[in-house]
């Protein structure tokens, strides 16, 4: 991809990477609706005014709620972990979020098995 002006060299860096963490992923990612569309709608570039970035979320998620492999997408972002860009329809900040609930779940699931272990 190249760098346009008004993208930070970091924000151009980021759709190569997506490209490939999604390769290594597996096959889900040959069905993925993204793949047809421009890089641009998933990954924000530097010092995007709010509106605007709350506008172009909206639609790369309008494009992930179509997609086949919304699910497998999802999964890959959590477990990578993806740190920029909407991947299976959530932000990262909707992830780190959907990622602190996971570790508290998996934290009381665990404090609940050592108590029936102890009991």
């Amino acid at each position: 991809m190249l760098q346009t002006p008004h993208q930070s060299p970091q924000a151009a860096v980021v759709p190569a990477q997506r490209t490939s963490s999604r390769e290594q992923a597996g096959p889900w990612h040959s069905e993925a609706v993204c793949r047809r569309d421009e890089a641009g709608l998933f990954f924000a570039p530097s010092k995007e005014p709010t509106a605007a970035r709350l506008s172009r979320e909206q639609a790369a998620k309008r494009v992930c709620a179509r997609c086949p492999v919304l699910v497998e997408c999802r999964e890959h972002a959590l477990l990578q972990p993806e740190p920029y860009g909407v991947w299976g329809g959530l932000t990262a900040a909707e992830r780190r979020v959907m990622l602190a609930r996971r570790r508290r779940h998996d934290a009381e699931v665990g404090q609940s098995a050592q108590v029936s272990r102890i009991a």
